[in-house]
C-alpha cells in the first residue's frame, strides 16, 4: 500500500485529526494512537455502542494501535519521545500551548526527529487573537460567518447536518501532511503544519464570496444561488410531508423540467440572477410539488435529465445500491457495518483493518519493541504511567 513504512503518533481527540489518521492508517500507515491513562479518547464514550465499543470510535480508529500512558509523568514523556525518534508524522489537537507545556511540541521532537512531520489542529490556528479560546465545530461555523448562512425558511440559523469545520480541517490536514511527506524524499526536511478549522472553512467557500468581496456585505441566503435563491437549486416539499431537491440550476435542467411539465413561459425566468426574479418559479414549484408524493416525483424524474433527488434520512442512503456498490459500507464477519474509503486507488488501494483496538490494547506490545522487559513494563502499570 502507498503509505507502508511509515509510522504516526496520533495525539489527537474527537474527529478531525482521528479522520486523518484512519485514513493514513488505511492506505498502510502504522499508526499508533496515544491516549491517556484515564480513559482515553474521548470518542470511546459518545453515542451508540455496538458491544464493547461505540460507533464514533469505530469509524474513526479502525486499523490502529492503542498506547496508553500518562504523558505528566517523566517516565511516560520519555517514552514518548523514544517513539517519536522513530516515527514520521506526529498529529495532535490539542488547545495551543498544551504540547509545549507537555514537552512534545515540534521543538522538542525535532531534537530527537529532526525530519518529523508535525501536524496541529486547532480551532483557529496556533497564532492571533482569538488563539486561546476553546471552540469545538459549531462554534468556528458560528464564528466564520457560515453558520448564518445556513437558515430555516424564516431565516433563523438551524444546526448543521455536517461537522464543516471538523472534517474540513481533517482532508486539508491529510493534503498537508501528504505534501510534507512528498517533499522529504526531495529535501530530508521534515515541517510544521498548522490546520485551523476557521481557515479550513473559509477557504472552502470560494463560491459563496460574491456579495461580501464584490459588494462588501454579508450574503443574503434567500438572494444566493446555492442557498435557495435559485428555483432549481432548492428543497421542496411533497404532498407526503417529505421531500425533494432539485439540484442543478443550469439553464439547460430548466428547459427539460419546464417543457416537460408545461411551463415553457417560466424559462426565461431561471435566466435570471437568484433572488426576487426567480421568485415566481418558486412559487410555482412549492404548491406543484405538494401535489403529489416523494414517490410520484421519483417516478416522474426518472425519465427526465435533470438534476433531481429525494431527501433520504441516513439508513436510506447507507441501503442505497450505489452506496454498497461504492463499498462505502461495509460489513465485517461479525455483520457489524463500518464506513468505507472515499480514496479509491486502481493501484495498490486501501486495505481496511476493521478492528479498532481496546484502550491500550497495545501498550505491552509497543513497549517491548522499544526494549522494556517484563519487570519494566509491571512497574510503569504499578505507578500509573501506562
Amino acid at each position: 500500500m502507498k503509505l507502508h513504512g511509515i509510522t504516526v503518533l496520533d495525539l489527537s481527540l474527537f474527529l478531525p485529526g482521528p479522520t486523518v489518521s484512519q485514513m493514513l492508517a488505511d492506505h498502510g500507515a502504522r499508526v499508533i494512537k496515544v491516549e491517556n491513562v484515564d480513559g482515553g479518547e474521548p470518542n470511546r464514550h459518545i453515542g451508540q455502542k455496538r458491544g464493547a465499543q461505540t460507533v464514533y470510535f469505530d469509524c474513526t480508529h479502525r486499523g490502529k494501535e492503542s498506547l496508553s500512558v500518562n504523558l505528566k509523568d517523566e517516565r511516560g514523556l520519555a517514552l514518548f519521545q523514544q517513539l517519536a525518534s522513530q516515527a514520521d508524522v506526529i498529529i495532535e489537537s490539542f488547545r495551543p500551548g498544551v504540547v509545549a507545556r507537555l514537552g512534545i511540541d515540534y521543538k522538542s521532537i525535532r531534537e530527537v526527529r529532526p525530519d518529523i512531520i508535525y501536524a496541529a489542529i486547532s480551532a483557529y490556528g496556533q497564532s492571533g487573537p482569538l488563539v486561546t479560546d476553546p471552540a469545538h465545530d459549531l462554534a468556528v461555523e458560528a464564528m466564520c460567518g457560515l453558520l448564518s448562512n445556513n437558515v430555516d425558511t424564516t431565516g433563523k440559523p438551524v444546526m448543521p447536518g455536517l461537522p464543516a469545520g471538523d472534517m474540513l480541517a481533517a482532508t486539508l490536514t491529510l493534503s498537508g501532511i501528504l505534501m510534507a511527506l512528498y517533499r522529504r524524499t526531495v529535501t530530508g526536511e521534515g515541517d510544521y503544519l498548522d490546520v485551523a478549522m476557521m481557515d479550513s472553512i473559509l477557504a472552502c467557500m470560494p463560491n459563496s464570496m460574491g456579495a461580501a468581496f464584490a459588494e462588501k456585505r454579508a450574503p443574503q441566503p434567500a438572494e444566493e444561488r446555492i442557498w435557495g435563491g435559485a428555483a432549481m437549486y432548492r428543497i421542496y416539499e411533497t404532498r407526503d410531508n417529505r421531500h425533494i431537491v432539485l439540484g442543478g440550476s443550469e439553464i439547460k435542467f430548466a428547459r427539460n423540467l419546464l417543457n416537460a411539465l408545461a411551463r415553457p413561459d417560466l424559462i426565461a425566468l431561471c435566466e435570471l440572477p437568484p433572488g426576487a426574479g426567480q421568485r415566481p418559479v418558486v412559487e410555482y414549484f412549492n404548491s406543484l410539488f405538494r401535489t403529489r408524493s416523494q414517490a410520484d416525483w421519483i417516478e416522474f424524474f426518472a425519465e427526465l435529465d435533470v438534476c433531481f433527488a429525494p431527501v433520504n434520512d441516513l439508513r436510506t442512503g447507507l441501503d442505497l445500491a450505489q452506496t454498497r456498490h461504492r463499498e462505502m459500507c461495509l460489513e465485517d464477519a461479525s455483520g457489524k457495518e463500518h464506513l468505507g474509503t472515499p480514496l479509491k486507488f486502481r493501484h495498490e488501494p486501501a486495505a481496511l483493518r476493521l478492528e479498532a483496538p481496546a484502550h491500550g490494547a497495545h501498550t505491552t506490545t509497543i513497549l517491548s519493541s522499544l526494549g522494556y522487559t517484563d519487570d519494566d513494563i509491571a512497574r510503569l502499570r504499578e505507578d500509573g504511567v501506562v
